[in-house]
C-alpha cells in the first residue's frame, strides 16, 4: 500500500502540472529531496520518476512559461563555470569509473540550481519552492524526531524511510539541513501566504522546529550540535527580545533532556579532543594528505580522488593496567578515506580553481542576502515586509550549511544547491522591483501602489502557469 500511495501521489503531482506546468518544478524538488523511488519497492522504483520530472520541469518552462522577469545572474554564470570545470576534471579523473558515478548526479544538481531561478519570477513561486523544500525535508525530519522522542536513535542506528546512508538520509547531512531550515520554518509562521499564519500553521511550525532540534540528538551527529550553536548565535542579530530568545532556547534545551541518551553525551565529549577519537584523527590525516596532493596537482584529481590516499598516524588509546590507566600509542594505517569536509572535497577533486569558484558562489550569496535584508527591512508598504525576513532566513540557512560542511563532504548537496537557487531568485526579484521604482522616479510619474505584475496577490493563477 505504501508503494502504491507514493506512486499515485507522484503521478497526481505530475498530472496537475499539465494545467500548471510550474508544478513540475516543485515535483522535481519533492522527488529529489525525498527520493520516493528508494522508499517504494515495485512501481515507484521501476519508473525513472526523477528523470521524468527533471525533463518535464525544463519542457514546461521552455514551452509554456512567459519568462517575464527571468534574468541570468552572476551566480548562475559561476555555477555554469563550476559545472564546466567539473566536467573537464571528470574526463581526466584519477579514478574514471568512480568519477562518472558521482558526475551522474552532480551535473543534475548543478544544472537544476542554474535553471531554478529562471522559473521563480513571482513571490508565489519563490514561496512555493521554499515551502516544498521545507515540507519535504520535514517529512524525513518528523519521522526522525518521533523515533528519537520514543527512545530510538543512536549514532548510525536511527533509521529513516530508507536504509541508505547517502544524500539527505546521511545522518550528519540530515542534522545540518534540519537546523538550517529552522529560520525558513519560522518565516512561514509570520509571512506565509499559501498557508496563512494562523494558530494551526504556527503550532505545526513550532512542532516542526522542535523535531528539527531532536534530529541531531537522534543521529548523535556532532556537526548537528555545532549547527545549533551557530543558529543560536546568528539568530541574535534579528530577534528583538534577546533575553526572551535565550530563555526560550534554554527552555527548549531542558525540554529535550529526557530524550538525550547517555551515548549522546559520550559522543559529544569527543568534540574538544580529536586526538583520542579515530574518526576525527582520520579526518585530520585526510586533510593533511589533501594539502600535499594539491601541492602536486593544483587542478585536482576529479571526483573521488580521495580513493588514492594512504597514510599512517599514531592514535593514543587508554589502556587499563590493574588499578591504573595508561596511554598507549598505536600505529594506524588507513587508505581510501573520504574527505569529510566540503572545503577539502572541492580542493582535492577540483583543485584551487574549483575551490575558488565554490567559495565565490557562497560568499556572493551571503553578500546578496545581506543587501536585500538591509535594503528592504525599512520598507513601509504592506507587500514589502516579507523580502528582508526571507533573505535573512536564507542567509542564516547558508551560514549553518557552511559551518556544517566544514566537517562533511557535502559540497554538491542538492538541497543546498536548491537553496542557492532560491537565493538567486529572491535577489533577482528584488533587483527587478528596485529597477522599476528607479525608472518611475526618473520619469517623474506618480508612484503607483507597490504591486508587481504576476505576484501572488496580483495574479495567483498566472504565476503558476
Amino acid at each position: 500500500m505504501l508503494d502504491l500511495a507514493l506512486f499515485l501521489f507522484v503521478m497526481a503531482f505530475l498530472a496537475i502540472g499539465l494545467r500548471r506546468p510550474f508544478i513540475w518544478v516543485l515535483a522535481y524538488l519533492y522527488i529529489d529531496i525525498l527520493a520516493p523511488q528508494k522508499i517504494g519497492w515495485s512501481i515507484t522504483s521501476a519508473l525513472p520518476i526523477s528523470f521524468i520530472a527533471f525533463c518535464a520541469a525544463f519542457a514546461g518552462w521552455l514551452l509554456t512559461d512567459a519568462k517575464k522577469g527571468s534574468r541570468f545572474t552572476l551566480r548562475q554564470f559561476l555555477l555554469c563555470l563550476l559545472l564546466a570545470y567539473c566536467f573537464w576534471t571528470t574526463q581526466t579523473a584519477d579514478f574514471p569509473a568512480e568519477a562518472l558515478e558521482k558526475w551522474d548526479w552532480v551535473w543534475k544538481a548543478l544544472v537544476f540550481a542554474i535553471f531554478l531561478p529562471l522559473t521563480l519570477s513571482t513571490r508565489l513561486r519563490i514561496e512555493g519552492t521554499a515551502l516544498i523544500m521545507v515540507l519535504t525535508a520535514g517529512a524525513i525530519i518528523i519521522s526522525a524526531g518521533m523515533k528519537t522522542a520514543l527512545g530510538g536513535g543512536g549514532y548510525a542506528s536511527l533509521y529513516f524511510f530508507v536504509n541508505d546512508n547517502s544524500g539527505m538520509y546521511e545522518s550528519s547531512t540530515l542534522a545540518t539541513v534540519a537546523i538550517a531550515i529552522i529560520p525558513l520554518i519560522l518565516w512561514f509562521t509570520r509571512h506565509g501566504t499559501i498557508f496563512p499564519p494562523d494558530w494551526r500553521v504556527k503550532t505545526f511550525g513550532y512542532a516542526l522546529v522542535f523535531a528539527c532540534l531532536l534530529v541531531p540528538i537522534g543521529t548523535e551527529a556532532r556537526t548537528g550540535l555545532l549547527c545549533i550553536a551557530v543558529l543560536a548565535v546568528v539568530a541574535l542579530r534579528d530577534v528583538k527580545r534577546r533575553f526572551a530568545f535565550l530563555a526560550a532556547g534554554a527552555a527548549l534545551g531542558l525540554a529535550a533532556l529526557p530524550f538525550i541518551p547517555q551515548s549522546y553525551y559520550e559522543r559529544m565529549a569527543t568534540i574538544g579532543s580529536h586526538d583520542q577519537d579515530q574518526s576525527a584523527s582520520t579526518r585530520v590525516a585526510v586533510w593533511t594528505w589533501t594539502l600535499d596532493y594539491v601541492a602536486e596537482n593544483p587542478f585536482g584529481g576529479g571526483f573521488d580522488a580521495y580513493r588514492g590516499n594512504r597514510f599512517t598516524y599514531r592514535l593514543p588509546v587508554l589502556v587499563e593496567q590493574g588499578n591504573t590507566t595508561a596511554i598507549e600509542y598505536r600505529e594506524v594505517v588507513d587508505e581510501a578515506r573520504a574527505y569529510h569536509s566540503a572545503i577539502f572535497e572541492m580542493l582535492g577533486e577540483q583543485g584551487w580553481p574549483g575551490l575558488i569558484l565554490w567559495v565565490w558562489i557562497h560568499a556572493l550569496g551571503l553578500w546578496q542576502m545581506e543587501w536585500v535584508r538591509r535594503r528592504w527591512r525599512q520598507r513601509a508598504a504592506h507587500d514589502a515586509q516579507w523580502q528582508a525576513p526571507l533573505a535573512s532566513a536564507l542567509q542564516v540557512a547558508q551560514v549553518i550549511y557552511l559551518v556544517g560542511s566544514l566537517f562533511q563532504g557535502i559540497a554538491y548537496q542538492p538541497f543546498v544547491l536548491m537553496l542557492i537557487g532560491a537565493q538567486i531568485a529572491l535577489w533577482a526579484y528584488c533587483k527587478r522591483l528596485d529597477s522599476r521604482e528607479r525608472e518611475v522616479r526618473r520619469a517623474g510619474w506618480p508612484r503607483a501602489p507597490h504591486r508587481p505584475a504576476g505576484d501572488a496577490v496580483a495574479a495567483p493563477e498566472a504565476a503558476l502557469r
